[in-house]
């Protein structure tokens, strides 16, 4: 497998770069497509098309290619890789129907391959990362075809520059926000391997969420989630004119801390705020009765603690990739700053291969105790390999 990384501010500049790939034979048959919302991503896609490349398609809240970060332009990988080892799948669904869809997506995974791989994005506002992977895990099962093997399950939400009203996903003729992406690789032909790291500290104590549904947080410890919030970390969210929900970004900033059963946490923003009732709508599910703890902006030990995780996945410290694809949450960039390109650049010396990415919305990742979560604020890495 041959990967090659390129970017551009333009359709022109993406054009001209793929000739200059292809001139020397190189004929990639996948295209992995990061563009911001405000790029003509559909005439990319169509120069992509006229050469029978499959793509695979997200807006960003950022994007870049290696260590090099942009705002408002394009970034591909472009992949030769073995036709029979990798399928597209795109399934429009909604915040209603999102968890049956992604049964649908670990059925179809569970067919397509004995031991198969996903990398996977999803677009709109309201999708609930959450019933993502649940939903990827229900459809995919335990039973007998799946050989008793996990499902490895890697991605991120799609961005559209912080607007927060419409990210998209897309492929070969299709497109939507409320819809999902997936690559269907096959595990047995490509390594897949990657992490979910975050490196947030916690702060103070651990508190319970008293009343939730779904990815709508009312009270915590009986009081106002809302109003606890801005209590404990002294922010302030301001109410727009006739709009009760709001979109509230200080949020990337402090999110909330859940702590699993297995020992486990997992990070959730709150993406808005309802001023009316004082709650905190998250980007993934947070259970009533959930015990959690606020966190504070991460400081440069975050960015070690990443790197750090992201080499104990490898087998020895002399291997390598062909491909890295990365998904990191906005927040790090808006936290980290220039200090956001030490983080891009020291992962993908661990692996020394091209690397394409860009800042979500949200992560979907293996934690480092190896159990598929949605996340949030996170930095998800994943390495392809042909064996």
């Amino acid at each position: 497998m041959k990967a090659i990384a390129i970017k551009g501010k333009s359709t022109k500049d993406i054009e001209a770069s793929l000739a200059q790939c292809m001139a020397d034979g190189f004929v990639p048959n996948l295209a992995i497509v990061f563009t911001s919302i405000k790029q003509d991503w559909q005439a990319v896609s169509a120069v992509l098309n006229q050469r029978n490349i499959t793509i695979f398609g997200a807006t960003t809240a950022g994007e870049f290619i290696d260590g090099d970060i942009q705002e408002g332009s394009i970034a591909l990988m472009l992949l030769d890789i073995d036709p029979a080892y990798f399928t597209l799948k795109f399934l429009e669904t909604s915040p209603e129907t999102s968890l049956e869809t992604a049964k649908k997506l670990g059925h179809t995974a569970k067919n397509t391959f004995t031991n198969p791989a996903l990398i996977i994005a999803t677009g709109g506002i309201f999708i609930d990362g959450e019933q993502i992977v649940e939903g990827i895990l229900k459809g995919f099962g335990k039973s007998t075809a799946s050989n008793g093997r996990e499902i490895t399950l890697f991605g991120g939400m799609a961005g559209d520059d912080l607007i927060a009203e419409k990210p998209l996903v897309f492929t070969n003729g299709k497109n939507k926000d409320n819809a999902l992406i997936a690559l269907i690789i096959d595990k047995d032909k490509i390594d897949v391997r990657g992490i979910a790291s975050c490196g947030w500290k916690a702060v103070g104590t651990t508190k319970t969420v008293t009343k939730s549904e779904g990815n709508i947080v009312y009270t915590i410890d009986d009081k106002p989630a809302l109003d606890m919030l801005m209590k404990y970390l002294g922010v302030e969210v301001k109410q727009e004119d006739n709009k009760d929900i709001v979109a509230f970004l200080n949020s990337w900033y402090y999110p909330l801390q859940l702590e699993r059963e297995n020992g486990d946490t997992v990070i959730r923003a709150a993406r808005f705020a309802n001023s009316e009732d004082r709650s905190l709508i998250c980007t993934g599910g947070v259970p009533q009765g959930a015990k959690i703890k606020f966190s504070l902006p991460p400081d440069f030990d975050a960015i070690e603690t990443v790197v750090s995780e992201c080499e104990s996945i490898k087998d020895d410290a002399q291997q390598r990739a062909d491909a890295l694809v990365m998904f990191s949450c906005v927040s790090r960039h808006l936290s980290f700053g220039a200090l956001m390109t030490e983080e891009i650049e020291q992962v993908q010396n661990l692996w020394n291969a091209p690397m394409v990415g860009f800042f979500t919305y949200g992560e979907y990742g293996k934690s480092k105790i190896g159990t598929n979560e949605f996340h949030n604020n996170a930095c998800c890495v994943v390495a392809l390999k042909e064996k």
